[in-house]
């Protein structure tokens, strides 16, 4: 038996109302549009500091250099979850994603359907590492 999952995408990414949110290279007006019903905290670029959740659109290795910068810009307590296309159209592996992730002072601790078409996943700064 397949099981299907209901949980709103916003839920599954974390955005509570009023969170400060940064959108680099996502073209999704759908989830533009269920953002805007949450929080009005939002920019379509670098984002500012003490950011809670980070939106990356990837579609190769290089595209990830910035995540040890995009780390000193998020919360403590905050992820970048980076998107990229999944099945077929995927010109990224998770793998990779990991590995950079790792070289930025990151860890992966969470997989989301993003769309029918691409994938997130969610990376944060490790716990024992987190400002008090």
């Amino acid at each position: 038996m397949e099981r299907t999952y209901i949980t709103p995408l916003l839920d599954k990414l974390g955005v509570r109302p009023g969170a400060r949110v940064a959108l680099i290279r996502i073209d999704d007006p759908t989830i533009r549009e269920l953002i805007a019903e949450r929080t009005l905290d939002v920019t379509d670029s670098w984002p500012e500091l003490d950011t809670d959740i980070v939106l990356l659109g990837v579609d190769s290795p290089a595209e990830l250099a910035d995540l040890a910068t995009l780390r000193d810009r998020i919360r403590s307590s905050g992820a970048i979850w980076v998107v990229s296309r999944k099945g077929r159209t995927a010109t990224l592996r998770d793998v990779e994603v990991i590995a950079a992730a790792k070289g930025a002072g990151l860890i992966d601790n969470k997989v989301a359907s993003f769309s029918a078409t691409h994938t997130a996943l969610r990376l944060v700064i490790p716990v024992a590492l987190r400002s008090r």
